[in-house]
């Protein structure tokens, strides 16, 4: 339950971890009692979309809203973080994007050479997976009452009925693979808003991965997967143990974090696991099919280095667990909150 003097919203409620989860359970979804269509997915399965069965198909909605600072970053912008962020969305339902809409709310004074270049990232990114923007709408607020920019989008995407990837579908006995490096993006964007240099560029790893999973989901085998964005890793994985009723098993040895921003986190007191990623999914894979989607991620632009992190199992539900390098135990509790605001 949600504290007693819960009486405001606050940075917490949108952060993806156990603040968030609550929030939406205890004061969004009651207001929604109408909330699924003809049997699909709706608002009460808080997976990556929602969908619609029509016929032998169904189609795959998700909408977000991108809020980040700065709104320019080593390895793009909020225009290419809020195509991926749709895209991925969609495609972690196991479904192909098509199009998208957007809506733009934009403060008063804005320099348009920068609404321009983070427009044309926006059409990029998203051109790089063959979905067209084929709607939106644009509101300018009043100087100092909006931060900057904010982009809203939503992404629609069909599957073949009965193919949908959903969060609750991980079975004992499956291998957990992670597409790549963690916590790229959040150190990234931490970095550079706040002028650290750690002898080295530290790059948001933010990308469109529909080719990435598409790769995984032509040889099968595949019961769910999600990409770790607010709340990282550590988030994902909870929220798939708690929806599947399994526990989850990583060896830290594997864990693909890179050294600068192992250091980085370390220097900042963070968890990498806590730390947003904008370019990777979580997958779980039948352990027959594991190696062979394994090796076709790898050889995918965005999946070079994915690698089996772990397996999912029958007892102790609910729970993430690590086999640590000295060979003990550690639980991977969900995170209170995303540790940086304001990274997607």
């Amino acid at each position: 339950m949600l504290d007693d003097d819960f009486s405001r919203v606050e940075l917490a409620h949108g952060a993806g971890g156990r603040a968030m989860t609550q929030f939406l359970k205890e004061i969004v979804f009651p207001c929604f009692q109408f909330n699924k269509i003809n049997g699909g997915i709706g608002l009460p399965s808080a997976d990556d979309g929602a969908t619609i069965p029509l016929g032998d198909k169904e189609v795959v909605i998700s909408t977000d809203s991108h809020t980040v600072t700065p709104l320019f970053f080593a390895g793009g912008d909020i225009g290419r973080l809020a195509a991926a962020g749709t895209i991925n969305d969609i495609a972690m339902m196991g479904a192909c994007p098509l199009v998208m809409t957007c809506a733009l709310l934009i403060e008063e004074g804005f320099p348009i050479d920068d609404l321009r270049q983070i427009l044309s990232s926006l059409s990029a990114t998203a051109f790089e997976e063959q979905v067209a923007m084929i709607a939106g709408d644009t509101k300018v607020m009043p100087r100092d009452t909006l931060d900057k920019l904010v982009i809203c989008t939503t992404g629609v995407g069909i599957v073949d009925r009965g193919k949908t990837v959903v969060d609750s579908g991980i079975q004992p006995g499956d291998n957990i693979i992670i597409t790549g490096s963690i916590g790229d993006h959040g150190i990234a964007i931490l970095a550079e808003r706040d002028g650290l240099t750690f002898g080295t560029e530290l790059k948001s790893d933010v990308a469109p991965l529909w080719s990435t999973v598409k790769s995984a989901l032509e040889i099968g085998g595949i019961h769910a997967m999600k990409d770790p964005t607010r709340g990282g890793v550590a988030a994902a994985l909870n929220e798939l143990a708690q929806k599947s009723s399994v526990s989850i098993w990583i060896d830290e040895e594997k864990l693909p974090i890179r050294r600068e921003v192992q250091a980085a986190s370390q220097m900042l007191g963070l968890d990498p696991l806590q730390v947003t990623c904008e370019g990777k999914a979580i997958i779980a894979v039948e352990a027959e099919k594991a190696e062979e989607v394994h090796e076709a991620l790898q050889k995918t632009r965005y999946g070079a280095d994915a690698v089996i992190l772990g397996e999912a199992k029958e007892e102790r539900q609910g729970l993430v667990l690590m086999k640590t390098k000295v060979g003990g135990t550690r639980l991977i509790q969900q995170p209170w909150a995303e540790a940086i605001p304001r990274v997607c």
